[in-house]
């Protein structure tokens, strides 16, 4: 039993948005036949912040309220009725409860077990699709209203950055209090009998973690599970961006038992995409880290598990199969391997240019940067698609863009579609043939100097912010050399791994490399098309081939 707060309201709050959809009578029917009814007192707890969720509630009778932490004070922020459903994304994804519910008034409800609804996910088109795109929503309006855990710390502080880049890369509904410039920091730290050198902390319900690392962060939000069971899996995805994710997603639904694993978040580079306007299906555009969360729910639909952070180390040939070592030690067996680890952002060749990252350069464009910016002019390096994305976003956000390009035109390696807006754009200044030569500041980014090619003429942009946007690094340094590349590191394939190792008296597949099983898809593919559109596709196509694969090795053993 739990205090109830004061001023329960008495009207259930509307649903604007379809996040709270009303279930039909069949669809209780249905719900009802795999859970059991509980008559609730005023006051009793169903979901505590920060604890598992390990059971869905519908609503049959009374109100529940969804209770928040505000300045130490709880307070009713939403109400539901009978018909409504309790949860959002985390439910599913077996994290814990972001926020409390509380009945106002005598209640009852239908107690359906997690593992249940996910099977009735899974298995009813109808009533699958709406609780999923509820959740969705849900999971959207709590990251919108800044509810769930909180990341205490100072603006200036690496750490604080990095929890809050995780937190936002990772769409984990949190809270950001600046101890530099909220006025309530302080009283918030001495709840907690903290100051402001103990920060950064997160809190998470009863819980508190100083300066937690991430995989730290990640175990308590739920995010890290290895294998439940030990044994030899049927695919690895190493990497979750688009081709990654795709490969779980079509694996999992052929029946493979499928794990994947990325270093930071699902994603990738795409991840920190602010919008995507020219993926098929989406007209108005999505944003990067949307578009993951929604393939990581249908991967996880279908039985795949994700595994954040867990970054590759290693690959070894074991008796027809293979084992990738990760960073903590573990070691995961798996029948086929799928290589999805993409490219890291290449950095800018400036002097001292390290000592402002997260401090004002960054290598992404999300809401998390935009709001880092402070509504200030915003610099960004670069002349693909990233960087001309970034500068429509930014042009929103701030009253000044300075899109700096090394090439002679917009068009060399960007869409139309951006250039047409960003020539159309009244706060967006291109400086072509130009280049960043020199970062100002401390212990901030304050300005930049920037210098035309042609005439070695500099100019001093009063910009705190610059996004970089230069291209990138394959990420096939965890491999160790034990799969042939190009000369810029990226995977050999199909006709170009000829020669690299015995493929059962055959040519290799396309996407597959050097060793026969193990296939690359995506950005670290040699020659591979740096599109969101062509890394699903081939993260599709490789799960094709793999089973052509293990057929073909089953009947050679």
């Amino acid at each position: 039993m739990a205090a109830l707060p004061a001023g329960c309201p008495e009207q259930e709050t509307p649903d604007d948005q379809g996040a709270f959809p009303r279930l039909s009578d069949g669809q209780l029917a249905l719900l009802a036949e795999h859970g059991e009814r509980r008559a609730l007192a005023p006051g009793e707890v169903l979901f505590a912040e920060g604890e598992p969720c390990r059971d869905c509630y519908v609503i049959l009778r009374g109100r529940i309220g969804v209770v928040e932490d505000t300045g130490g004070r709880p307070e009713v922020v939403r109400v539901h009725g009978p018909g409504r459903f309790l949860g959002e994304l985390g439910l599913l994804a077996g994290q814990p409860a972001f926020q409390s519910t509380v009945a106002c008034v005598p209640a009852e409800v239908l107690v359906v077990p997690v593992a249940r609804l996910r099977r009735i996910v899974a298995s009813n088109p109808v009533l699958g699709d709406l609780i999923l795109r509820a959740c969705l929503v849900r999971r959207s309006l709590l990251i919108h209203e800044g509810a769930g855990f909180r990341i205490i710390g100072s603006c200036y502080s690496p750490d604080a950055r990095r929890l809050r880049e995780f937190a936002a890369r990772n769409r984990l509904p949190h809270r950001w209090i600046d101890v530099e410039q909220d006025p309530g920091a302080e009283a918030t730290l001495r709840r907690f009998g903290l100051s402001t050198g103990d920060t950064p902390v997160v809190v998470l319900g009863g819980r508190l973690l100083r300066n937690p690392g991430d995989d730290e962060l990640a175990r308590l939000l739920g995010l890290r599970r290895l294998p439940r069971e030990p044994g030899l899996i049927d695919l690895l995805v190493v990497g979750a961006g688009p081709g990654g994710l795709a490969a779980a997603v079509y694996g999992a639904s052929d029946g493979l038992r499928t794990v994947i694993a990325d270093a930071v978040a699902a994603g990738g580079q795409a991840g920190t995409s602010s919008r995507i306007e020219n993926y098929l299906g989406f007209p108005s555009g999505i944003s990067g880290a949307e578009l993951a969360e929604r393939a990581v729910l249908q991967a996880g639909k279908f039985g795949a598990q994700l595994t954040v952070p867990a970054g590759a180390t290693g690959i070894e040939r074991c008796d027809g199969h293979y084992a990738v070592g990760f960073d903590d030690g573990v070691s995961v067996n798996a029948r086929a391997v799928v290589v999805a680890t993409g490219a890291r952002y290449r950095k800018l060749d400036v002097p001292g240019i390290e000592r402002f990252e997260g401090a004002g350069v960054y290598y992404a464009a999300t809401e998390l940067e935009a709001l880092a910016c402070g509504g200030r002019p915003v610099a960004i390096a670069g002349g693909g698609n990233s960087a001309g994305q970034a500068a429509v976003f930014l042009a929103g956000r701030v009253p000044r863009v300075y899109l700096i390009v090394r090439g002679e035109a917009l068009g060399q390696s960007m869409s139309r579609y951006l250039v047409d807006r960003i020539e159309q754009h009244p706060r967006i200044e291109p400086l072509l043939r130009t280049e960043v030569c020199a970062v100002h500041g401390g212990p901030v980014l304050d300005e930049i100097t920037v210098r035309e090619k042609e005439t070695g003429r500099t100019r001093r942009l009063a910009t705190p912010n610059l996004f970089v946007f230069i291209g990138a690094l394959p990420g096939t340094a965890w491999l160790h050399g034990a799969l042939a590349v190009d000369e810029r590191g990226y995977l050999l394939t199909g006709s170009e791994a000829l020669g690299g190792g015995t493929h059962l008296g055959r040519a290799p597949f396309a996407l597959e490399t050097t060793w026969p099983g193990v296939f690359a898809v995506g950005d670290v593919r040699s020659g591979s098309t740096k599109r969101v559109a062509s890394a699903v596709g081939e993260g599709a196509m490789a799960v094709h081939l793999l089973h052509r694969y293990l057929e073909q090795f089953t009947r050679a053993r």
